[in-house]
Order: structure tokens, then sequence, then C-alpha cells
């Protein structure tokens, strides 16, 4: 498979995984404060959360998240592409830490514990992997 098609399939990876944030209220939240910070320091007065219409598309994105995640374990599965554990792990866990849904919403530490471990691992796996090669 061409180098071009590989890094398509692999930012088409980490699409999910950013799409999976969308759908957490605390990165949305986050994301509102850190815009009106810089609107502020630009001399912008800002009042309320400028982002808070993403609240409206959380699961959807979501959604688009999973499918897209889906895909790839599918691909990777049966050998079509070849995808790194590492980065699948981390948008799994992305993913689940960032379940969108209002029913779930009193389960939320454990999808965000689970879902941390999960990108922590992917971490330490990936600076374990970059330093034991030397």
């Amino acid at each position: 498979m061409s180098s071009a098609k590989e890094k398509i399939l692999g930012a088409s990876g980490s699409l999910t995984g950013i799409l999976s944030f969308l759908g957490g209220y605390q990165v949305c939240h986050n994301a509102c404060l850190a815009l009106i910070a810089l609107l502020t320091f630009l001399g912008f007065a800002v009042a309320g959360m400028p982002l808070l219409f993403l609240t409206k598309v959380a699961v959807p994105f979501w959604i688009a998240a999973v499918l897209l995640l889906a895909v790839m374990l599918v691909l990777k599965h049966k050998s079509i592409i070849h995808l790194s554990n590492k980065m699948l792990l981390f948008n799994s866990g992305l993913i689940i830490a960032g379940i969108p849904f209002q029913q779930l919403q009193q389960f939320n530490y454990v999808f965000w514990i689970i879902g941390g471990i999960l990108v922590a691992s992917s971490a330490i796996l990936y600076f374990c992997s970059r330093y034991t090669k030397k």
C-alpha cells in the first residue's frame, strides 16, 4: 500500500479520537473557556459560552467517532491496512471518556477513569517503545 494511502488512513484514525472529545461536556467547557481567554487577550469581551452550540451536536459527532473507529478496527483485522495498536488504544480511550449520553451521566467518572487508563496505557507504551529502541 502506498505511503499516501497509509497517511490518509492514519489521519482518519486520529480523527476518531478528535471527534470523540466533542462528546465530553468538560472538554467543551474547557474549549469555551480557552476561547474566551484568547478573545479577552485580543481585546474582545465575551459573555457566556461561545461554543455552546457544540453540545447540540455532541451525540452525532460521538457516533461518527465510534463508526470511524469501528471501520478502522475492521480494516486492521482484515489486514487491509496497518495501524498502530497504540493509536487504536488511544482513540478507544478518548471515545470511552467522551460518552455524551445524558442517561449515562451518573457513570461519567467510571468512563473517564476507564478512558483515562486506556489513554495513559497507550502513551506509556508509546514512550517505552521509543526509548527502548536506542
